[in-house]
């Protein structure tokens, strides 16, 4: 695996790993991110953002097992962190748009890391759990009903 190179989906991720944890934040300081780490929710959610997808459970865990491999990120008990090396890369990556910033940080990889190979999985339950947190923000609120049961009029 290692030989194969990086695919565009590694860096997909990594770039929604970096952006939803604060530090692609523009000269946001370590000390005021999220210590604890990311979510997988969040993960997808800025994956989305990114590309107007959701992740799907193996590009993850494929993109994952490479990338905390490399020594990129860490997970940790559900919780993505991105490394010293991962913040390096991030901090001089060329700088670009972010419509381009995962083609950019995918070229980076391929110039700077070889990708690893972790032993790290990530179960179908959790993926589909994640995917119904995110879609959870989207839902519409149910209408307001009265106590009679009727609908509510103010």
């Amino acid at each position: 695996m290692a030989d194969e190179g990086w695919r565009w989906t590694d860096a997909w991720i990594f770039v929604s790993v970096v952006i939803a944890g604060g530090a692609g934040r523009h000269l946001r300081a370590p000390t005021t991110r999220r210590p604890e780490g990311i979510r997988l929710a969040d993960v997808l959610s800025t994956a989305d953002h990114l590309n107007r997808a959701i992740p799907d459970r193996e590009d993850i865990e494929t993109a994952v097992r490479r990338l905390a491999g490399a020594g990129l990120i860490t997970v940790d008990d559900g919780w993505f962190r991105l490394t010293a090396s991962g913040e390096t890369l991030w901090r001089t990556r060329p700088r670009s748009g972010l419509a381009t910033t995962v083609d950019t940080i995918h070229g980076a990889l391929n110039r700077r890391h070889a990708p690893g190979d972790a032993d790290w999985a990530l179960d179908e339950r959790e993926h589909a759990r994640a995917i119904h947190e995110y879609a959870a923000h989207f839902t519409a609120p149910a209408p307001r009903r009265s106590p009679e049961g009727g609908p509510y009029r103010d």
